[in-house]
C-alpha cells in the first residue's frame, strides 16, 4: 500500500490535511531555530521564547566559560616567555605585526552570528597587548600633532591598555622611544610634520602598522615604528619617501609603469610619502628606477580590516 496523499495549505498550515483526515501537528510553540520543522507526519511549531531570567542564566554561564578560557589564555602566554627565556630569545621584542594580522583576517572571517569584528578586533588586541606585556618590555610614545586626544585613541585600539603610554611633545622623542628596548612610536600623519623622511636614515627603525587597523574606524591618521622585523601577512601596503620634484600625479604615472599602484599620503619640505599597493623589498627594482635622488622604503604594514 502506498504512502497516503499529502496536502499543505502554506497560508493555513492547520488545515492541512491527508487522504486519512487533518494533520497531526505538536502543541503550537515558537521555535528559536527558525521555520517550522518537519518530520514525517508531524510538523513541529514554534517553541515559545525564553524567560528572561533563563537567558540571562546562559548568559552567566558563557561568561564563566570565557573566564576559564581567557585565564588558559593567559597562561599559556606565561609559558611562551618562558620557552623564549630558554631559548635564548627573552630579550627579542615579541611584536609580530603580520603574525597577528593573519590571526585577525581568520578570527574576522569567522564572525558569523552576533560578533561584529570590531568586537571581534579589540577582544584579540588586548590578548595579544597582554601576552606582549607578559613576555618583556613593552610601552608607547604618542606625538598626536594638532590631535593629541585621537592618537592616543588609536594607540589604544590597536595596542591594548597592557603597554604603558605616554604623550610626547616633539615627534623626535616618540622615534627616539621606538628604539629602547620594547619600545612603540606611535606619530600623526600630521601637515607640515615630515617625520617619517627621518627613516631613511634609521633602517632598524621602520612602520610596522597603519592607525588605525580597522577600516570602519576612520581614514588613516597615523603610523607605528618600532625595531621589529616587518613581514609579508598576505594582505599588505609599503610605506615609500621620495624627494623627486616632479608633480605627485607624475610620479604614480611613472610608477604605474613599471607595475606600482601608489597614492600620495604626505608631502611637506621638499620629501613625499606614498602608499604602496603590496609588499616591496627595499631592493625592489622597480623603486630603484622610480624618480627621486633620495629614496626608500621606510616599512610595511598589513592593510587596515576591511569587513
Amino acid at each position: 500500500m502506498g504512502e497516503p496523499t499529502q496536502h499543505f495549505d502554506p497560508i493555513n498550515p492547520v488545515k492541512a490535511t491527508t487522504a486519512h483526515g487533518p494533520r497531526r501537528y505538536c502543541a503550537p510553540r515558537l521555535n528559536h531555530y527558525g521555520p517550522a520543522a518537519f518530520f514525517g507526519d508531524v510538523i513541529l511549531v514554534d517553541q515559545p521564547p525564553q524567560s528572561l531570567d533563563a537567558v540571562r542564566a546562559r548568559i552567566d554561564a558563557i561568561d564563566a566559560e570565557l573566564l576559564r578560557l581567557v585565564d588558559a589564555r593567559a597562561a599559556i602566554a606565561g609559558e611562551v616567555a618562558r620557552a623564549k627565556q630558554a631559548a635564548g630569545d627573552g630579550d627579542k621584542f615579541a611584536l609580530r605585526p603580520a603574525r597577528e594580522a593573519m590571526l585577525l583576517r581568520k578570527l574576522i572571517a569567522g564572525s558569523s552570528q552576533g560578533a561584529e569584528p570590531a568586537l571581534t578586533v579589540r577582544l584579540w588586541r588586548e590578548f595579544i597587548s597582554y601576552s606582549l606585556a607578559t613576555q618583556g618590555p613593552f610601552h608607547l610614545a604618542v606625538w598626536g600633532g594638532a590631535e593629541p586626544a585621537r592618537a592616543v585613541e588609536l594607540a589604544r585600539l590597536r595596542f591594548g591598555g597592557a603597554p604603558s603610554l605616554r604623550q610626547v611633545a616633539k615627534p623626535e622623542d616618540a622615534l627616539a622611544a621606538a628604539k629602547t628596548p620594547g619600545g612603540v612610536g606611535v606619530l600623526a600623519l600630521a601637515q607640515g610634520g615630515a617625520w617619517w623622511g627621518r627613516l631613511l636614515a634609521q633602517p632598524r627603525l621602520v612602520v610596522f602598522s597603519a592607525l588605525p587597523c580597522l577600516a570602519e574606524w576612520g581614514q588613516m591618521s597615523a603610523l607605528a615604528v618600532a625595531e621589529v622585523e616587518v613581514e609579508p601577512s598576505g594582505d599588505d601596503e609599503t610605506f615609500w619617501v621620495t624627494d623627486a620634484p616632479e608633480p605627485a600625479a607624475k610620479i604614480v604615472d611613472s610608477l604605474s609603469r613599471d607595475g606600482v599602484a601608489a597614492e600620495l599620503i604626505a608631502e611637506t619640505g621638499g620629501l613625499k610619502l606614498f602608499l604602496l599597493s603590496g609588499f616591496y623589498q627595499r631592493d625592489d627594482q622597480r623603486l630603484a628606477r622610480a624618480p627621486g635622488r633620495l629614496t626608500g622604503v621606510i616599512g610595511a604594514a598589513p592593510r587596515p580590516f576591511d569587513a
